[in-house]
């Protein structure tokens, strides 16, 4: 019978394995009931995002440290350290449940081990804590390399991004304006005692004080409103789709931007591209629930020659390329555990191959909107000068920067700031010859 702190220590576990924390809680056990499955995918989250202290917290505790075939003890004392570090959990429940749950793992010897562990962290915290977080990056739960390389890009900004990607995100809906306005669509969740605020700078957002259950939200099922970050809203406001254009997205799953899109301008003719098939049947899903439709294709982005789609020319084309996604660690604090600092030069050079690949595809006068979810200068500002570089048909448009800051040629957004998660967008037009 699976229980939900078991869950989560296996969870951690296919995490640390290489897996994302996403595909493994899609892969939850079925005898688990609604609430265990929430608790276990909050222990999961939680043990992610706090990994690094949490685990030199313990090892203060520890003797010696645990071999190699006891890691899953090792990561049960980290969820045994969150649960009294980080919820509400009471302190005895979260001792007696780790050790309930080594027995469960067939290591009844390590109970002891266990049970005084977490009552000394629970007693000494303060001195523990102290001890931890004179290095700032194990304060942040962050490894070296990316910490480091925040702290050489934005300076002035650390103090901000460090806490802000600790933070739980705020769940933030995109209305639809062109079925209703964002001040009734407010009154309409007021009504129902859902307490919610305009964003600042963009006007379809709405932030959330508390997330609800998307069936909750009134309109959900026919589009008039989607679950989308504050930063994430942008892309369709800076490529700028007009009537009766041909528009590429050529990143597309899960399909908020494709939505967005479809929903700013009348006769477009939307293609969506992805390289994984499941996840462009949630762009299917997403555009029907709507009420819209665009050609979806299977594909590579990198490789539009050997595709249908890569023989049609486009007016637009959005390009939200794989990334570090070191900007959005708030919603997936397991990239801090699976992303390693020579992952960067391969995503540098695939985002190089999939910008020159597509650039012969956008008509001229046209517009390609750059995007990735990364803090870091090299997927985003110098990539972007590197690209106008190596094509003198290139120019780079420019984006107003609110929210934001200017960087290059582009604008990032940053956590903690504006309230939105770490986007970099660059909008490169091809000059019209004469």
């Amino acid at each position: 019978m699976a229980d939900p702190r078991t869950t989560a220590v296996a969870n951690v576990l296919d995490v640390l394995d290489g897996r994302s924390l996403d595909h493994v809680l899609a892969a939850a056990p079925p005898s688990l009931d609604e609430r265990d499955r929430a608790l276990a995918a909050e222990l999961s989250f939680g043990v992610c995002r706090w990994y690094r202290r949490l685990d030199a917290l313990v090892a203060q505790l520890l003797r010696k440290p645990l071999k190699n075939r006891d890691r899953d003890l090792q990561v049960l004392l980290l969820v045994g350290a969150y649960q009294l570090l980080y919820s509400r959990i009471p302190p005895h429940a979260a001792i007696s449940t780790a050790v309930e749950v080594s027995r469960r793992l067939g290591k009844a010897w390590a109970s002891k081990l266990i049970n005084g562990v977490l009552r000394r962290l629970q007693r000494d915290q303060e001195g523990l804590a102290a001890a931890v977080d004179r290095n700032e990056a194990i304060r942040y739960a962050l490894p070296d390399w990316l910490y480091d390389a925040i702290c050489a890009a934005w300076p002035e900004q650390r103090s901000a991004i460090l806490p802000a990607l600790q933070a739980r995100p705020p769940m933030t809906l995109r209305v639809d304006l062109g079925q209703t306005d964002r001040g009734e669509y407010l009154r309409q969740l007021v009504a129902m005692g859902v307490s919610a605020r305009p964003h600042p700078s963009l006007p379809a957002a709405l932030v959330l004080d508390i997330p609800l259950a998307v069936e909750r939200l009134p309109g959900f099922s026919r589009g008039l409103v989607s679950v989308q970050d504050a930063g994430a809203q942008l892309a369709g406001a800076y490529l700028d789709p007009q009537s009766g254009q041909r528009v590429l997205d050529a990143c597309a799953a899960p399909g908020g931007k494709t939505l967005d899109i479809l929903q700013r301008a009348a006769d477009l003719q939307v293609t969506a591209v992805d390289m994984d098939g499941e996840r462009l049947r949630r762009v299917d899903e997403n555009l029907r629930r709507a009420g819209h439709q665009a050609a979806l294709y299977v594909g590579d982005a990198a490789r539009p020659q050997d595709a249908e789609w890569g023989r049609e020319r486009y007016q637009r084309i959005l390009l939200d390329v794989p990334c570090s996604a070191t900007g959005v660690l708030r919603r997936h604090p397991d990239i801090r555990l699976l992303r390693r600092k020579l992952d960067i030069v391969g995503l540098v050079e695939r985002q190089a191959a999939i910008l020159a690949a597509l650039w012969p595809l956008l008509l001229p006068g046209g517009r390609l909107l750059y995007v990735t979810c990364s803090l870091l200068p090299a997927e985003n500002a110098l990539q972007v000068d590197a690209f106008l570089k190596r094509h003198a048909d290139a120019q780079a448009a420019e984006l107003p920067a609110i929210p934001g800051i200017r960087s290059g040629r582009g604008v990032q957004l940053l956590p903690g700031i504006d309230d939105t998660d770490g986007f970099f967008y660059a909008a490169l037009e091809k000059r019209v010859t004469v």
